[in-house]
C-alpha cells in the first residue's frame, strides 16, 4: 500500500519558483503512475500534470505548460513538480496521487480522477502566489 508524503508548499511572489515533492513508501514507486492535482479557491480539484510509472510519458494542463515540470526518481522514491514563473492564479492546494495501471496502459498518465481512480493520495500542500 503506497503512502505519499508531500512537502514544498509555501508563499511566493509572482514570477517566483517552488518545487513540490512527494516521498513514497510502503510499496514500489515504479509500479505507480503519479498525478498532480490542485484545488483553486472555490473550484473543483483538477489535474495539473502526470507522469507514467517509468517516466516515458508526461502531460500538463494548458495553464501550466512551459512553466511546470514533472519528474520522478524511482530509485529515491521521490516525485517532483517544479513550478516556475508562478502566477497568482496558481494559488491552490496541491496534491500528489498514485495509481497502479494494472489492466490499463502501463504507460498510464492520467490527469483526471479516473477511471482508474487515483486511490493513493498525499496530503494537500498550500501554494500561495501574491505580491
Amino acid at each position: 500500500q503506497l503512502q505519499l508524503v508531500g512537502s514544498g508548499g509555501g508563499l511566493v511572489q509572482p514570477g517566483g519558483s517552488l518545487r513540490l515533492s512527494c516521498a513514497a513508501s510502503g510499496d514500489t514507486l515504479d509500479s505507480y503512475a503519479i498525478g498532480w492535482f490542485r484545488e483553486r479557491p472555490g473550484m473543483e480539484r483538477r489535474g495539473v500534470s502526470c507522469i507514467s510509472a517509468l517516466a516515458d510519458r508526461t502531460n500538463y494542463d494548458d495553464s501550466v505548460k512551459g512553466r511546470f515540470t514533472v519528474s520522478r526518481d524511482n530509485a529515491k522514491n521521490m516525485v517532483y513538480l517544479q513550478m516556475n514563473n508562478l502566477k497568482p492564479e496558481d494559488t491552490a492546494v496541491y496534491f500528489c496521487a498514485g495509481v497502479i495501471p494494472r489492466s490499463a496502459d502501463p504507460s498510464l498518465c492520467l490527469m483526471t480522477l479516473g477511471p482508474p481512480p487515483y486511490d493513493h493520495w498525499g496530503q494537500g500542500m498550500q501554494v500561495t502566489v501574491t505580491s
